[in-house]
């Protein structure tokens, strides 16, 4: 199995809904996400994606939340902003990008987001 990761960084604000404490109240985060792929095949070039590739699959998730309040924007109306939630999102948008660019060659396998440079949440299937 090859493997290939890329980090990149956003700016947001968000709040916990049913949260006692600091986070319930809105607040930001310079978050950080990683992205691992997964693939068992490389392209011509011997490459299983690449990075700049990624990033460009990457980006219009990050593009999206860049500097919003992250409670405003679907589906985060209702889905509370944990860093738990933002990594399945992230997973999610990025792996159906993948899907469809690779022809399921290249999957997501793990998607870890850091709201400190010490605290973070991974999603992986």
């Amino acid at each position: 199995m090859f493997e290939v990761t890329v980090e990149d960084s956003f700016a947001a604000g968000h709040y916990l809904r049913n949260y006692r404490g600091k986070c319930e109240n809105p607040h930001g985060h310079n978050y950080k996400v990683r992205v691992t792929l997964a693939g068992t095949e490389l392209d011509k070039a011997g490459l299983l994606l690449d990075f700049k590739d990624l990033r460009e699959v990457m980006k219009p998730v990050i593009d999206r939340l860049d500097h919003q309040m992250i409670n405003e924007i679907e589906p985060f109306t209702n889905l509370n902003p944990s860093a738990e939630n933002l990594a399945k999102y992230f997973y999610d948008e990025t792996n159906s990008r993948l899907h469809s660019s690779t022809n399921g060659r290249v999957r997501v396998k793990t998607v870890t987001i850091f709201e400190t440079d010490t605290t973070t949440a991974t999603y992986s299937e």
